[in-house]
């Protein structure tokens, strides 16, 4: 059974550069100018033309030839710009600037290790990059052994301090010597159906991490479904979205990341909103910017809201100016949910919880205000994920390879333009997820009601398919147990995470372990005293199968990336690893 998103089909798109999609779409309202972009460390502001400006400046430099002190990209075959930096106002810059001219790149996390690096640099065939100043001193080896010349890295800051960097330029300095030469700017390059944007490494909980190779027609088609959902919201919400209206917005995601990248890096600017940008996530940081800016659209992942409401200044911080709330990329308990909203002064705030993947260009289900689509869309259950953005299709799939049933769970598949041109330089893996017909193979497990509402089972579709656990024959979702362990009514933890180990019956077969975090209430408690009550709760509330017969075990954080997702395959390898130790003994 095929699901179509009740939104219907997307409009014809025109072959277009991102950059005349952001900024010269016929037909759009002019922006008026306003401050685009402010760095909440240093307070440096820019303005939107201003930011204008600077971007068509930089994809001069950028494509200049090297003999004018340019880097000679200009499109062509066999360039990649890789950006290992934190957020700042040039990461954006950058982007952008390379938008223009057509060259894709690849964003490379700033917490990469020197091997993860190796791996991200050779995967992609980065043959340029820019790197945050901070990071170069300890990543120039990594980088030459990569085979990238020191003339093809570049800062993409000004250093604070002097560092010996060897004269490696700047972006700001390659703009400042093309602009003295009076160069020509550049022209927006055309592009074609399947000209690359950038590469978007995977958070490889699955493997390694697999680069999904993200066209200008894929962006302009997310673009295009954002701003059909803006217009649909804005019949039955009050949304500053209009000229005139500036949201302010704060920048936490990392860039490096999809949701980040699309929709603060992208995406802000196709509306008159002034983004705050932190550099990473710091909760102290960021409720002084609530504040000091009155942001009213915060987007983060549940890491950071987690942190947000266990931080001892939640209770005193003025978050009222906050009407916009958004999570996504990983599991959110509902727990977590109903204390974000608890809060006195954001009782009335829309949190909006969506789910998407690099593989489908960023969105592809979302949680839709009640009344839009003509009073269509009206008593939205509160569990559900939401409906399929418009222009695209769906399909829930059972084992067996035949369609689910309605309110029967499966594997969700995806079609539409959103979906991405497959994993970079690797056909196997493209063959296994992007099929012939065009579907995409999500590998979350979803259902949907008789209404075309979608469900991630067991509430969290962060259960992946292959980290379903087998107990007893029967499918045990890590979530479903997390989620009970963090409703634990005494507030004895404040995080949790769930994985199979061995020490079942059978060696395919594993055992839930747990691995929670004390809170404060809960260090007072002890660990043998809360270790009891969580067992006492899971077995109250769960069937007997479920029950945590791996242990639990007492850690001072739960390791996660910079997209928020739990590395479980990090506790369960030191797990495994103390438990070989203690079998030899």
């Amino acid at each position: 059974m095929v699901i179509n998103s009740p939104h219907g089909p997307l409009p014809e798109l025109p072959l277009a550069n991102i950059h005349d999609t952001i900024f010269r779409r016929p037909g759009a309202p002019e922006i008026p100018d306003h401050v685009s972009q402010i760095d909440a460390r240093t307070g440096e502001q820019r303005t939107r033309k201003a930011f204008i400006e600077l971007i068509r400046d930089g994809a001069t430099a950028l494509s200049s030839s090297i003999d004018d002190g340019g880097l000679g990209l200009r499109g062509d075959k066999g360039r990649m710009v890789g950006i290992l930096s934190f957020n700042s106002l040039n990461y954006i810059a950058l982007v952008h600037s390379l938008f223009i001219i057509a060259t894709p790149f690849v964003p490379l996390s700033a917490h990469s290790t020197s091997s993860e690096l190796a791996f991200l640099l050779s995967k992609s065939g980065a043959t340029h990059i820019f790197v945050e100043s901070t990071l170069l001193p300890k990543m120039l080896g990594t980088i030459r052994d990569a085979g990238i010349s020191d003339d093809r890295i570049l800062l993409l800051d000004e250093p604070r301090a002097s560092p010996n960097l060897g004269g490696i330029r700047s972006f700001d300095s390659l703009i400042k010597a093309i602009c003295k030469r009076n160069i020509p700017r550049a022209d927006v390059r055309s592009v074609g159906k399947d000209t690359l944007a950038y590469l978007m490494f995977s958070s490889g909980t699955s493997g390694l991490p697999k680069a999904v190779a993200v066209s200008h027609a894929n962006v302009n088609t997310s673009l295009m479904q954002y701003l059909m959902l803006v217009v649909e919201a804005m019949k039955v919400m009050k949304l500053s979205a209009v000229p005139g209206e500036i949201s302010k917005v704060l920048a936490a995601l990392p860039f490096s990341h999809t949701a980040g990248l699309h929709v603060l890096v992208i995406r802000a600017l196709l509306l008159p909103n002034t983004l705050v940008i932190l550099p990473k996530w710091d909760v102290n940081m960021a409720i002084d910017c609530i504040q000091k800016y009155r942001i009213s659209s915060l987007f983060i992942v549940p890491s950071m809201i987690h942190t947000l409401v266990h931080s001892e200044r939640f209770a005193k911080a003025d978050l009222s100016s906050l009407t916009g709330l958004g999570t996504g990329a990983a599991h959110f308990p509902p727990a977590l949910g109903q204390r974000l909203l608890s809060k006195p002064g954001l009782g009335s705030s829309r949190l909006s919880i969506g789910y998407g993947l690099s593989e489908a260009t960023v969105g592809a289900i979302y949680s839709p205000p009640e009344g839009i689509l003509g009073g269509r869309i009206k008593d939205v259950p509160k569990d559900t994920t939401g409906i399929l953005v418009p222009g695209m299709q769906a399909r829930i799939v059972k084992e067996d390879g035949t369609d689910a049933s309605v309110n029967e769970p499966g594997e969700l598949w995806l079609k539409g333009p959103a979906v991405t041109m497959g994993y970079w330089n690797d056909e196997e893996r493209t063959k296994e997820t992007f099929l012939p017909d065009g579907w995409l193979r999500t590998g979350d497990r979803f259902r949907i009601d008789e209404r075309g509402y979608f469900f991630s089972v067991f509430d969290s579709f962060e259960d992946r398919l292959k980290d379903t656990l087998k107990v007893s024959g029967l499918q045990v979702s890590p979530a479903e147990i997390e989620d009970v362990l963090i409703s634990q009514p005494d507030g004895l933890i404040i995080d949790a995470s769930v994985s199979g180990v061995s020490g079942s019956r059978t060696s395919d077969e594993k055992s839930p372990r747990a691995w929670v975090v004390l809170s404060k209430s809960g260090r007072k408690v002890g660990k043998e005293q809360v270790a009891a009550k969580l067992n006492a709760w899971v077995e109250e509330n769960l069937s007997k199968y479920k029950w945590l017969r791996g242990g639990i075990e007492f850690v001072d954080e739960i390791p996660k990336n910079a997209a928020g997702k739990v590395l479980r395959r990090l506790l369960v390898d030191e797990y495994e690893k103390s438990r070989s130790g203690r079998a030899h003994l």
